[in-house]
């Protein structure tokens, strides 16, 4: 003899499978990978400086894969490009030296970084230089990576394993509430 009416129990027993599948769910996954974030620059984002800087370098959250990797300085006019060579990646780090600078004015890192997920990050940090320097754009830009000497890849990519495991629960509890609710 029960102490709850059929009905009653069925419910209980769908709310406690329910409760499980959650748990068992959440308790799987892992967090979803997000992409990278410019963390720091040097030069700063919107900093004023006096003497030009010999390179410039962006520090991210994550490491970066090295693959398609992008790197420009544009001078005050928007156009001129002031990279002295091609990008390096370091790990979390993208790092370009620079050729000296010429007009004072506002100049802009624009950068087009992969995330470690796999997924393209673009953004832009603008310094002003607020002395002329004495030197002269570049003919041609200079925007892929080195990767000779970048930072050996690392395989931090989330196993395919808990969302199969995930899956299985899943389709096992559907089918067990499924069992549940067509019972008279």
């Amino acid at each position: 003899m029960s102490l709850f009416p059929p009905s009653a129990r069925n419910r209980s027993r769908s709310a406690f499978l329910a409760a499980l599948v959650l748990f068992t769910t959440l308790a799987v996954a892992q967090p979803a990978m997000a992409h990278s974030v410019l963390v720091s620059s040097d030069p700063a984002k919107d900093s004023s400086i006096a003497s030009p800087p010999a390179a410039v370098t962006l520090v991210f959250n994550e490491p970066l894969d090295r693959g398609f990797t992008e790197l420009a300085v544009l001078g005050p006019d928007g156009s001129s490009h002031w990279e002295g060579g091609a990008p390096v990646v370091t790990g979390e780090k993208l790092s370009a030296p620079l050729r000296p600078l010429g007009a004072a004015g506002i100049y802009t890192v624009k950068y087009r970084v992969v995330s470690a997920d796999g997924h393209p990050v673009s953004g832009s940090v603008p310094f002003t230089l607020t002395t002329a320097g004495a030197g002269t754009a570049a003919a041609e830009p200079v925007v892929r990576t080195e990767t000779a000497v970048a930072a050996p890849a690392t395989d931090d990519a989330m196993p395919v394993w808990p969302w199969i495991a995930g899956a299985v629960l899943i389709a096992i509890a559907g089918a067990f509430v499924a069992r549940l609710i067509a019972k008279p």
